[in-house]
């Protein structure tokens, strides 16, 4: 199908020089992603094996032991993409105590993100919505110790950060400037709360998560969080 731009080109002046930053336009699409042929298809297979992993669960004698495991790979996949050189043996040494020598740094940042995780399901629990202070509250968790902890944890961002290059202007990427900066967030909450549309879930994780990437709302964490 025949799709526009999904946002614009703002000029901004960073670091002594003039470039492009990006900013989405808001969610959903305009006009909507057709769910014909292969792609509804695809849909459908990812909702079928979500059921059955749900269903799986109900089979375990204990799911808790599962998702123990699962959230641990998941983080150190996650943290990976970051540049983390931690193994799943190392995290699990590293909670244990009972192996000197595992690499500090990179596991830290791996069992960071398992508190941060655990965190955030916790709060969901409790009947807490997802919405940017739950971000906030997840980034603070995520960035409390190690690498980053001084890149204001839990905070948006009140500069102009940017993806590859030494700078703005040789970027690969350069997100949203600071002034759209809760503009572009409060829109992405609407979203994920059905405003103004009711989108099918595994679209709406789909779309909040690029949107989110695009976003970039944090000084650092952002590729971590995102996978939440």
């Amino acid at each position: 199908m025949q799709r526009g731009l999904t946002g614009y080109y703002t000029p901004i002046s960073s670091v002594g020089e003039r470039c492009q930053a990006f900013v989405p336009h808001p969610l959903p699409p305009d006009p909507p992603v057709s769910l014909e042929g292969s792609l509804n298809e695809l849909l459908n297979q990812a909702a079928m094996a979500v059921g059955r992993l749900d269903g799986i669960t109900l089979l375990l004698p204990e799911p808790a032991l599962f998702l123990y495991a699962y959230i641990r790979k998941e983080a150190v996949l996650s943290s990976q993409i970051e540049g983390t050189q931690s193994s799943l043996s190392d995290l699990l040494l590293f909670e244990s105590d009972a192996v000197p020598g595992v690499p500090l740094d990179d596991v830290q940042e791996v069992s960071n993100y398992v508190s941060a995780l655990n965190f955030g399901l916790e709060r969901l629990r409790e009947g807490f919505p997802i919405s940017l202070r739950l971000l906030k509250e997840i980034h603070g968790v995520l960035l409390s110790k190690g690498r980053g902890s001084e890149k204001e944890p839990g905070e948006f961002r009140r500069s102009q950060n940017w993806i590859g290059g030494t700078r703005p202007g040789n970027a690969k990427f350069v997100p949203p400037p600071p002034d759209l900066l809760m503009d572009c967030l409060g829109l992405l909450e609407k979203f994920l709360h059905n405003d103004p549309a009711r989108v099918p879930l595994l679209l709406k994780a789909a779309f909040a998560h690029v949107q989110f990437e695009t976003i970039h709302p944090f000084l650092d964490g952002n590729g971590r969080l995102g996978v939440f």
